[in-house]
Order: C-alpha cells, then structure tokens, then sequence
C-alpha cells in the first residue's frame, strides 16, 4: 500500500518568527544578504554568489533582458525563460551582457549616409537618443562621429537629409582610447563636461561608450551583480530535451548560471543533462535544477546530478495549478524544512554545501523571510517580479487601474510542453499546469526591492544575526492557530484603507 506522512502539509503562513537577543552590532547597516548559488566544500569559497537573495522565475511573462538588467543592478539574478527557440534566447543573454559596469557596447549605431527619419525611429526603437556614428554603422566599425537629440530639431528638419548634416565629427569628440579605467573615464567626463565619452582601439574602432548617467547609476546601486569582466550577471532556462544545441548557445552568448526548468525534477532526464552539461563546461558555469519538495529528490539531483543548486516547491506559485490536475506536492514550508534538514545531513556527512532555493509559494515579504528562516539560500519568484515595470508584458487598463498579463509556462498561452513532458516522443501539451491571469502594476523593481530588502534586514537584526547562515542558525519558529493570525492584524479600530470611504 501507499506510504502515508502523517505528518499535515504547511505552509510559510502558519508560522511566526520569535525574536532573539539583538546586540549592539545588529544594525541594518551591518547586514549581509549575500547568497551561495554553487556548491561548495567547507572552508572554501563558492565560485558564485548572489548580493542579495532574490532571483526571477524562467517565464514568459517575467524574464525577459529589460528584467535581468534591473534586477543584476540591485544584486539579484533573472533567468531568461527557455520557451522560446535557442536564437532569440541566446540574442536576449548578449543583450544582459552588453551592459558592461560603466563600458557599454554600443547598440544604436549609425552610417553617415542615414537619414535623419531613420535615426529618429532608431530611437524610438532602442530608447537612446545618444548614437555613434560609425563607418559601416556596426558596434565596432570605424568611429565617424556621434549624433545625440542636442544636434537637431526633430520638428523642424528635413528628415531625409543624411545624418553626417548633423552630427559632431570625430575630431570635435572627447574620446578614451582603449585601456582606459573606469576611474580615468569618469573623471575625463567630468574634466570636459560631457555626457558620453566614446573608446577607441589603435585604429579607430569603437570598442565602447561610458556614459556620465552610468557613473552615476553604479553610485547608486552598489550591489550590483557582475561578472569577471564587469557586466551584468544573467542566468537562463533550460530544459532536458535540446540542452547539446541550447546550453553552448547561451554559454556562447554569456551565461552566468543555467538552471534545469521542471515542474518535478526528480527524474534521470535532469540527470543525463547536468552531467553532459558538467562534463563539457567544469564549473565555468553553476548548474541549478529541480523542483523538489522531499530529502531523497534532494539528495539524488546533489549527488548524482552533481547540480550546484536545487529549487524547492511543487505547486505553490501563484498561477501553477499542479496539484490540482495531478495531486502531487507539498506545502512549501513542509518541503523547505524537509530539504533544508536533507541539505544540512548531506554538508555534514561530505563536507559540501549545496544551496536551495524556495521557489513559489511566496504571496508577501513575511513568506520571504520565514522561507529565508527555514533555511533557502534565496528564493525564486515570478508574480512578484511580474507585477514591476519591467516584466516583459504589456500594461493595461482594467477597471481604471493598471495590470500586466501574467501567465504560468505551464498554460497553452506559453506552450512550454518541454517544462512538463515526461521525455516521451509526445510533442503537445495535453493539459494544462498553469493558469492565464492578470497582476496590477506596483513600481519600478529597484523601489519593491527596496521595501523587502529593508524589511529582510530588520527582521535579520530581531533575530541577533548579520547573514542569512546565521539568520537560519538563529531562526526560532513558532506554529501559529488560526486565532492568533486574527489576532495578527487590525482590531477594534476603523482601517483608513478598508473601512472609511475615501470621500468621508
């Protein structure tokens, strides 16, 4: 007969933190959110590290470039969704990895013999409204000069004048010359009152532009997420069915971190992938997969998929209807403790760290935190992400208030049968795991990450800690009744927001 776990099923929402000795030094100042993403052994170093624990869903409606760019300036990571054909994923990996901290490879360029109207839609296009004139108008062809919105008047004009009638030649533009510092590029900017200083090699070809509003970007956002070479981390879905052509496509193009995209992981399938993946890129490049919500699922994708990290949760996202088409998962607080316990027993018996992620099941901050206390490395999310402004989708009106579309991969708008094929020759969706729905708009991803971030750390410094392994070391939960989560709001009192009408 069927093994029963007599234990219920919980959820982040049935449980309360209890507060713990702060000390003088538990100050938000003093808190560290950085988080392990590949495995490493004891008293060493992992390869990759994320500064602050936060990464995007591999959606559709979540990960697109615009997102990975906002989210790597405030220290996190986005998967780019993999439902889509190698090229253009690849295309929107090179895209991220364009932003180079402070040298950015030019994506508005120009030939002098365009016209102005074809400038004008350019910008329209790309957003830029600073755009180097090159020779042959590629990234890296031979700098003519450079054309920005302070060179004409796009009402008065005649657009199909070419636009070497507008810009400023070469030799009136302040220029760096490849092997410039950053250090030196700013302050050359500065120097000369500029807004834009174009690099060039030997032989005059562009290289790069650093613009003043970058210097001041990176002075605001100190936690930003880079590579070796100063550009922006991205990671990427994948898939078990066409990783040979898919994986040295996004590898190629610049790939910080893949992550095998499942609704369950545990199979052979994610295996026969991670390791085909580990055998031709080492540790190049950190290898995540999943989802699992048990010990034993861990243990199978850390020690024989040799994955550098593992996501957590069947079912609990906000549009994943898993667990009710077919009946398999777990409350994701009683599958965070059951892998966070597993990962904790397999550090202890090999002397290696591999670092989980809760992904899904999280509907506000608190669910955040207590899944940070229960032991996730950092965690996964897509509605949260979904709902800023820079999601992929398109904002509309509903009712006078502003939405985004938002749907999961596992519905027949996104088509991703891959993501829930068992690895059969059957190429159709028969059913479907996610639903198609609607999210309001609510910022900018830098001003919600903001507002958790902030939160995360007073919580960390209640608790008497100063990183997240000491957070979880620390954590001690309390199960919570059904009355004390009433007790937990408003009572007795008029709620501005609910109870007195807005004309009063």
């Amino acid at each position: 007969m069927a093994t029963i776990i007599d234990e219920v099923s919980r959820t982040f929402s049935e449980y309360l933190l209890i507060p713990r000795l702060s000390r003088s030094e538990h100050q938000v100042k003093n808190v560290s959110l950085r988080a392990p993403v590949s495995r490493y052994k004891a008293g060493a170093e992992p390869e990759f590290w994320l500064n602050i624990p936060f990464v995007t869903a591999s959606m559709q409606s979540v990960s697109g470039p615009d997102m990975a760019i906002a989210l790597a300036r405030e220290g996190g990571l986005a998967f780019i969704y993999c439902s889509q054909t190698v090229k253009s994923q690849a295309e929107m990996i090179a895209k991220v990895k364009s932003h180079k901290a402070g040298f950015v490879a030019s994506d508005s360029n120009l030939k002098p013999t365009d016209t102005l109207g074809y400038a004008l839609n350019l910008r329209r296009k790309t957003g830029h409204s600073t755009m180097a004139v090159t020779g042959d108008g590629t990234t890296n062809g031979i700098f003519l000069g450079i054309l920005t919105d302070k060179d004409y008047w796009e009402f008065d004009e005649d657009l199909s004048r070419p636009v070497s009638d507008f810009m400023t030649p070469a030799d009136k533009v302040v220029l760096g010359q490849t092997g410039i510092s950053l250090h030196e590029a700013n302050v050359l900017l500065h120097k000369r009152k500029k807004e834009c200083l174009p690099i060039l090699d030997q032989e005059g070809h562009l290289q790069a532009m650093v613009f003043k509003k970058d210097y001041v970007d990176h002075r605001n956002n100190p936690d930003e997420l880079l590579d070796v070479q100063k550009r922006f981390a991205v990671g990427a879905g994948i898939n078990t069915h066409d990783y040979r052509e898919r994986v040295p496509a996004l590898v190629d193009a610049g790939a910080d971190v893949l992550c095998l995209d499942a609704s369950d992981g545990y199979s052979e399938f994610q295996k026969e992938a991670a390791l085909w993946i580990r055998e031709k890129y080492g540790n190049s490049v950190a290898i995540g997969g999943g989802n699992v919500v048990h010990g034993d699922a861990f243990r199978y994708l850390a020690e024989e998929a040799q994955l550098d990290f593992v996501k957590v949760g069947i079912g609990g996202g906000s549009i994943c209807i898993t667990r009710e088409q077919k009946g398999i998962g777990r409350g994701q607080a009683s599958a965070m403790m059951a892998v966070a316990a597993e990962r904790d027993l397999y550090y202890k018996e090999t002397g290696i760290y591999i670092p989980i992620c809760s992904d899904g099941g999280l509907s506000n901050d608190t669910q955040i935190i207590i899944a940070l206390a229960m032991g996730a490395d950092f965690v996964m999310m897509g509605r949260y992400f979904a709902m800023t402004n820079e999601s992929p989708t398109p904002r509309m009106s509903i009712g006078g208030r502003v939405y985004k579309p938002y749907w999961g991969e596992g519905s027949n708008r996104a088509r991703n049968w891959q993501r829930y094929s068992q690895g059969g020759a059957d190429t159709g969706l028969k059913f479907e795991e996610g639903v198609d729905a609607y999210v309001p708009v609510v910022g900018n991803v830098k001003d919600v990450l903001d507002l958790t971030v902030s939160k995360i750390k007073a919580v960390m410094c209640n608790m008497g800690s100063l990183n997240l392994k000491e957070f979880a070391d620390n954590a001690v939960l309390t199960r919570i009744s059904e009355q004390s989560f009433v007790e937990g709001g408003t009572s007795n009192v008029l709620s501005l927001d609910k109870d007195i009408p807005r004309n009063v």
